[in-house]
């Protein structure tokens, strides 16, 4: 049997890309040495900072 997660993630997201939308994002993979759901999870952090950001500038 599989370990314990502290915080397992039992969600799946999937979408369609681009040929060349892979091609960049197995640069920033490589490059970053990160995989794609950490990417992704980075990404969705910055965005919810920026929207946050924006509805303060906004009040």
């Amino acid at each position: 049997m599989g370990k314990m997660r502290e915080n397992p993630r039992y969600n799946v997201i999937s979408m369609r890309i681009s040929d060349d939308e892979r091609a960049t994002l197995d640069e920033i993979m490589y490059s970053t040495n990160k995989s794609v759901s950490q990417l992704m999870r980075e990404a969705m952090e910055i965005i919810k900072l920026q929207a946050n950001t924006n509805i303060r500038k906004a009040a």
